[in-house]
Order: structure tokens, then C-alpha cells, then sequence
């Protein structure tokens, strides 16, 4: 493809973009929550379409669609499964609402150093979530360059494509904070699931139909659709896969602090139920992608590259193509932006203000959004190093966030959790994860995410019970959940 047409697809997107953003604002921010909660004021349908946005990124279409070119249909197995993983939301959705409506919570870990009466808590598992989530950060990124630089054949450059989403993501997030993201999210959610789903059905329609398509690809790919297929799916590695992506929904900060923000209970369910519609169809809509690529070229080095290769393809018409690139480099700005503006509060309301403990909500913001491109900047920095497989770097990333799910368990389910019990289990079990990533060691054939969450969970049960809990804060605090959660039965 014509590098003028990708250019002329991101001149739109962007302008119509920045008016959705600029249109989103609502005078002045002056809070972190207004900030970086829109107020705690978002309806149902945008914090679904946001939430959806934010979650499946350049994952899905290059990350989730390589993974079927590589592996087959355990991607689709391995994908479905965190989609039933979403359901926790159910269970702790409701809850982490209530308390940040209680207490004015602004981030996840924020809540964690309150509900452990530690402010250290907050500390440390504030830094260990920028350590794992920038470099999925640039994930999203890489998405991008991989996505221009192929559909141009290199006439585009993958550092291009990059500086791209960087200069975005910084951009949407600056204006508006996250009603910007949210309502430019919306716009993404949208053009990104209509176009996949079109142009999919497009393709298998010049593929020979649905029947013709599956028949070719049983008689001539007949391990894409069977696991471990081509060997790829062993036991272990979808194990070490799906484990994240199970807990993704709380382990993952930029996606648990969306909780805090819709207006009511009500906005709350509508959001869960519009991103599982949304999910499901995106996901069958890679996977088949994957598929198709398969079946037209073959011999590709690596499967990051089927998405590029098909949308450039005769089987695209160009402008198709281009909606669906647009749709893509959206998807990936919305996590992008989303990331950097869940680590920038992160580290201002949990790090900066715990270092200067008299510090203003305005002074706070004024550090938040100086760190948002810093934050970006290093999300660039990691994607010049062009890794490949972006399905499985991103889970790699997701695995060391899940050294959080006990204590985040723990939280509203467990009284003797200690402040002693989470910081260990988060600095020991992500110093492993981190230890068995940087090295790419499988101790024992197993990925690195099963040892993060076993070794975190033994020393967050095991410290916890040598160890004082704070008892009268995690009375107070179940006790508001119990009796909240009752009153919103009733209603």
C-alpha cells in the first residue's frame, strides 16, 4: 500500500480525534479524581466502549492474530479464557466501586496502602506496576510501527509509526485528562470492532465463503485447528499464557482503576455487559484473521506480520484497509494513553505524595501531568528494541502484575492480611518474574507468571500470619463493603 493512503487514513483520524477530545472537556480540572476519574461521572455506554478500548489493544488484530498464525486455535482457547475471566469483575467490580466512593480512592494501589494501613504498600506496588507496565506500554507502540512499516513495505518506518502513537497518546492525555481518553476511546471502540468485523467478513467472502474457507484451511493447515497443532500450544506455554490474562481485570491497574469511574451501580453493570458483547466478537473476528492470513501467505517470518501483510493484500480493498489500520493504531493509542495516565496518578498521588506528605490536590496534578510523557518516553525507548511476538510480550508483561492478586484477594476477603505480608509477596515474587523474563528461564518447563503468583501468594499468606494485621481498618472497611453491597441488592 501507498504510504500517501496511510498518511491520508491518520490525518483523519486524528482530527476527528481531537474534536471528540476537546469536545469532551468539562471546564477545568482541578482535582486528581476530575483529573483522572472523569469526575467519578462516566455513563454506562462510554465506560463500556473506554473500557473496551483500553483492554483490547494492538493485542488483538496484530497480537492475537499472529498468535493463531503461529499456534492455531489454542489462541482462540487461550483468548475465550480471559474473556471468562472478566467475570471477576462481577465479584470485585462492585466492590472496588464502593470503597473509592467511600474513601475518594484514585488509584488501585492507593487502596491497598489504606486498606492495609501502610502507606508503603501503596508505595511499592505503585513501582512495580510502572515496572511491568511500561514495557507493555510499548507493546502498543511496536503494534504501530509494525503495522505502518508493513503495510507500506517500509516506505513507512517502524520508529515512524512509533513516534506516532507516542506523540498521540500524549496529546489525548494532556487535553482532558481521562474524560479525553475516554471519550476518544469510545470513537476507537467503535470504528475498531465495525471495520475488523466488515473487512473479516470481506476476506473470508474472497477466500471462497465460510465453507470453502475452513475446508482449505482442514486440508491444507490441518494443526491450525487442533491443539497443540503444530506444537506450538504445549501445556505449559497456554498455561503460562492464560494465567494472566485470568486475572487481568485486577491485576492490571489501568483496567481495575476504570472501576472507579462510572457514575453509578447501574453504569457499572451496563459497562461490564457492553465490554463482554464487545470482546466476544472481537475476539472470534482475530482469531479469524489469523486464519486468513494463514491461508494466503504461509511462509511469513513471524506472525506479527499477518495482520500488515493481509490488510496490503489484494483481498483488502485499500480504503477498507485503511479504516481497519486507523482502528488498529486507535486501539493501541486508547491503552497507550490509558497506562500512562493510571501510572502517572500512581506515582504522584502514591509515591510523590507519601515522599512530601503536605502536599495540595493541585500540586499533585501539576506532578501528574508532567509525568505523562516522561512515562511515554520510556514506553518509546523500550520499543525501539522491536521484540518480537507481541501476543506473548504482552502476557509477559500481564505476569507480573498478577504478584498483586492476593493481596488485592486479600483486600476484601481476607482480615489477617498484613502491610508485612503484601510487600513481600510483591517484592519477591516480581523480582522473580523480572529475574525469569530478563533471562528467559522456565524453571521447570513453566512460564513465569505460574511462579510470580505461587511464590506471592505463599509469602503474602505466610508473613501475614507472623505478622500484626490492622485490624480495626479492616473491620471498618469490610463492614462499609457488606452493608453497601446489601442496601444495592435491595434496591
Amino acid at each position: 500500500m501507498e504510504a500517501s493512503w496511510i498518511w491520508t487514513g491518520v490525518a483523519i483520524y486524528i482530527a476527528i480525534a481531537l474534536i471528540t477530545a476537546f469536545l469532551s472537556r468539562q471546564g477545568k480540572s482541578e482535582s486528581m479524581s476530575h483529573y483522572f476519574l472523569g469526575n467519578r461521572k462516566m455513563g454506562g455506554f462510554v465506560s463500556a466502549m473506554s473500557y473496551s478500548a483500553t483492554t483490547y489493544s494492538a493485542f488483538m488484530l496484530i497480537g492475537l492474530a499472529g498468535l493463531t498464525y503461529s499456534g492455531g486455535v489454542g489462541a482462540l482457547g487461550f483468548e475465550l479464557i480471559y474473556l471468562s475471566g472478566v467475570t471477576l469483575v462481577v465479584i470485585f467490580g462492585p466492590r472496588f466501586w464502593l470503597v473509592g466512593q467511600k474513601y475518594g480512592y484514585v488509584t488501585p494501589s492507593e487502596m491497598l496502602g489504606h486498606r492495609y494501613d501502610n502507606r508503603a504498600v501503596a508505595v511499592v506496588t505503585a513501582l512495580a506496576s510502572c515496572v511491568f507496565l511500561i514495557p507493555y506500554a510499548a507493546v502498543q507502540l511496536a503494534g504501530v510501527g509494525y503495522l505502518v512499516s508493513g503495510m507500506s513495505d517500509g516506505a513507512v518506518s517502524f520508529t515512524s509509526g512509533t513516534i506516532l502513537a507516542t506523540i498521540l497518546a500524549i496529546v489525548f492525555s494532556l487535553v482532558a485528562g481521562l474524560r479525553s481518553v475516554a471519550w476518544t476511546d469510545s470513537l476507537q471502540a467503535i470504528v475498531m470492532v465495525i471495520s475488523a468485523t466488515l473487512v473479516v467478513c470481506f476476506v473470508v467472502y474472497r477466500l471462497g465463503g465460510a465453507g470453502d474457507f475452513f475446508s482449505s484451511l482442514s486440508s491444507d493447515h490441518s494443526g491450525a485447528l487442533s491443539v497443540p497443532g503444530n506444537g506450538f500450544f504445549s501445556f505449559s506455554v497456554f498455561l503460562g499464557l492464560t494465567l494472566p490474562w485470568i486475572f487481568f481485570s485486577i491485576s492490571n491497574p489501568q483496567v481495575s482503576q476504570r472501576l472507579y469511574t462510572p457514575g453509578s451501580m447501574r453504569d457499572l453493570r451496563k459497562m461490564l455487559l457492553g465490554f463482554m458483547v464487545f470482546g466476544f466478537i472481537y475476539t472470534l473476528v482475530s482469531v479469524i484473521w489469523g486464519f486468513a492470513a494463514l491461508q494466503r501467505f504461509p511462509d511469513l517470518a513471524k506472525g506479527d506480520l499477518a495482520t500488515p501483510e493481509l490488510l496490503a493484500s489484494d483481498l483488502v480493498p485499500t480504503v477498507l484497509g485503511v479504516i481497519v489500520m486507523v482502528g488498529i493504531i486507535a486501539a493501541a493509542v486508547s491503552t497507550i494513553d490509558s497506562i500512562m495516565l493510571t501510572l502517572s496518578s500512581m506515582v504522584t498521588r502514591d509515591v510523590y505524595r507519601t515522599l512530601k506528605d503536605d502536599t495540595t490536590e493541585g500540586q499533585q496534578l501539576v506532578v501528574g501531568k508532567f509525568i505523562l510523557p516522561v512515562i511515554a518516553l520510556l514506553a518509546f525507548g523500550f520499543a525501539q528494541l522491536e521484540i518480537n511476538l507481541i501476543a506473548v510480550l504482552s502476557v509477559s508483561a500481564s505476569a507480573g502484575l498478577l504478584v498483586m492478586v492476593p493481596p488485592i484477594i486479600g483486600t476484601f476477603f481476607w482480615k489477617r492480611g498484613t502491610a508485612q505480608g503484601v510487600i513481600a509477596g510483591t517484592v519477591v515474587a516480581g523480582t522473580i518474574v523480572f529475574f525469569l523474563e530478563l533471562t528467559s528461564t522456565r524453571f521447570l518447563d513453566q512460564g513465569s507468571g505460574v511462579w510470580g503468583l505461587l511464590v506471592s501468594v505463599a509469602f503474602f499468606v505466610g508473613v501475614s500470619l507472623a505478622t500484626p494485621a490492622p485490624e480495626a481498618r479492616a473491620t471498618e472497611f469490610l463492614d462499609h463493603v457488606k452493608v453497601k453491597l446489601r442496601e444495592h441488592k435491595a434496591v
